[in-house]
C-alpha cells in the first residue's frame, strides 16, 4: 500500500483523491491518501516516513531539498505545472510604464509562502534592482498560510487593492490573472502587465528513500495512465487542473530557490 501526502486547501481535494485512490486500486496498485493542513506537517510526514509521496507545492519541493541535503526525488507534476509566470500588474492611468517608476510605491502580494504571487515576483523585482521594503513598500496579504499559495484568497485581495487603488502594483500567477481577466474580476482595460518573471514550475510530486525503486515505478505507470479522455478521469483532472500527468522536473525551482535566499524565507526555520 503505498501513501500519498496531500494539503488540503479546498473541499474539493478530497473529491479528487477519492477518485485517484478508485483509478489505482481498479489497477491492481493500492494506494490511500493523507490529507493535512499544512505543507510543513506534510514534508514533516514525508520526511518521517509516515508517507512515501507528497504531493508538494514548489516551495515544499524547495524546503524537502534544504531538509534532506537534495537526497528527495521529483517524481511527476501536471502539465500546467510546467512554465508557468507571474505578472506584477498595475492600473493602466497609473502613469507607471518602467519597474523603475515602482520606487517609493506600494505593492501588493499573495501569501508570504505564496511562490507565485509573493516570493517570486519580490525577487524578480530585486533582480531588476528594486529592494522589497527599501525601494518599495510591501502590502501582504496573508490569507491561509501555510497552503503556499495554493488557496488563492491572498492574491484575489492583492488585485482588489490594486483595483481600488490602495496599492500600486498586484502579483498574480498568470493562470489565475488569466481567468480573472475574462470572468469579470477584473476589466483588462483598466489592468495592464507592468512586468513579468522568468517561466517557473509548480506543484510536484516527492519521493524519499522511503518509497521503493519497484514501487515507484508501479506508482507512476499508473498514473500516467490517467487519460483526460476517459470521462471517469476528466472530473479528477479539472477540478485539478490538469489534462495530462507528466514526469517530474527540478530544473524549473532555480528562481523560487534563489527567492527563498535572497528573501531569507528559511531563516529562521
Amino acid at each position: 500500500m503505498i501513501l500519498v501526502g496531500a494539503v488540503a486547501y479546498d473541499p474539493k481535494v478530497v473529491t479528487i483523491w477519492d477518485i485517484i485512490k478508485e483509478f489505482f486500486h481498479d489497477e491492481g496498485c493500492p494506494m490511500d491518501y493523507v490529507l493535512y493542513s499544512n505543507y510543513e506537517l506534510l514534508n514533516d510526514a514525508l520526511l518521517a516516513g509516515s508517507v512515501h509521496v507528497a504531493w508538494n507545492s514548489p516551495l515544499a519541493w524547495v524546503d524537502a531539498v534544504r531538509r534532506t541535503g537534495g537526497a528527495c526525488r521529483g517524481l511527476a507534476m501536471r502539465d500546467t505545472d510546467r512554465d508557468r509566470v507571474s505578472h506584477v500588474l498595475v492600473r493602466s492611468d497609473s502613469g507607471i510604464a518602467s519597474v523603475s517608476r515602482l520606487k517609493g510605491k506600494t505593492v501588493a502580494t499573495g501569501a508570504k509562502d505564496s511562490p507565485q504571487a509573493t516570493l517570486i515576483p519580490l525577487n524578480h523585482l530585486a533582480r531588476a534592482g528594486l529592494t522589497p521594503g527599501d525601494d518599495f513598500a510591501v502590502r501582504r496579504f496573508d490569507v491561509l498560510v501555510g497552503k503556499h499559495g495554493d488557496h488563492v484568497g491572498g492574491e484575489q485581495k492583492a488585485l482588489a487593492s490594486l483595483l481600488s487603488g490602495e496599492s500600486d502594483a498586484a502579483c498574480v500567477l498568470d493562470l489565475n490573472w488569466d481567468r480573472w481577466s475574462t470572468d469579470g474580476t477584473a476589466d483588462p482595460s483598466r489592468v495592464s502587465v507592468l512586468t513579468t518573471t522568468a517561466p517557473f514550475d509548480h506543484c510536484i510530486f516527492t519521493a524519499v528513500d522511503k518509497l521503493t525503486p519497484g514501487a515507484e515505478a508501479r506508482w507512476l505507470d499508473v498514473l500516467y495512465r490517467m487519460d483526460y479522455a476517459n470521462p471517469d478521469h476528466r472530473e479528477m483532472m479539472d477540478m485539478e487542473g490538469l489534462k495530462k500527468w507528466e514526469p517530474g522536473r527540478t530544473s524549473g525551482f532555480a528562481q523560487l530557490t534563489e527567492a527563498t535566499e535572497r528573501l531569507g524565507f528559511f531563516d529562521d526555520k
